[in-house]
């Protein structure tokens, strides 16, 4: 098949994996203290980093926050997010936009405070993300959503992991411009 110059452009690096100092030191739209104080898992070493694109985890003192860290180049970058609890009428169902993946329930609107002095003049940009974060997964075809009807793509799981990392990538780059 052949891909957009997009999809071709995306060089794919794996998730190597990362420790917590690292995971602190990536972030892009939080001050340092921020960083600091932020819940990381503590399972870095049991996530499965050969099939992640990104890790992504919620914080456990506070539901309405995510983080989602990558690696793009030779370094890792990593966001802070924050993920209104959803309305009971907003329970139906939605697409990822970063996989694409169909889900009931399973998606959350995450928004990241832009970097630099936009982010300081409270300036923000939002995704429809899976709301475990584990697009990698799904992706790969290693996590289900549950749904008994899937959208069928004539994509391979490649062309799939490349579109969620230029579609990643369009996001990263809107909260770091």
């Amino acid at each position: 098949m052949h891909l957009p110059n997009t999809f071709r452009q995306i060089s794919l690096t794996l998730m190597q994996p990362l420790t917590e100092r690292e995971i602190r030191a990536a972030f892009v739209n939080c001050t340092k203290g921020e960083a600091r104080r932020l819940s990381v898992p503590r399972d870095l070493a049991e996530r499965p980093w050969e099939d992640l694109d990104y890790l992504g985890w919620r914080d456990p003192q506070a539901p309405d926050r995510a983080y989602l860290v990558t690696r793009r180049g030779d370094r890792p970058r990593a966001l802070a997010l924050r993920c209104p609890a959803p309305a009971p009428w907003q329970t139906r169902r939605s697409m990822c936009s970063i996989c694409l993946t169909d889900h009931t329930s399973g998606v959350s609107l995450m928004v990241a405070p832009m970097a630099g002095k936009a982010g300081k003049q409270g300036n923000s940009v939002g995704t429809y993300l899976c709301s475990d974060l584990c697009c990698s997964l799904y992706v790969r075809g290693k996590k289900d959503t549950g749904l008994a009807v899937r959208y069928r793509e004539s994509l391979t799981v490649e062309e799939k992991i490349q579109r969620a990392a230029a579609n990643l990538d369009a996001f990263l780059a809107k909260v770091t411009a």
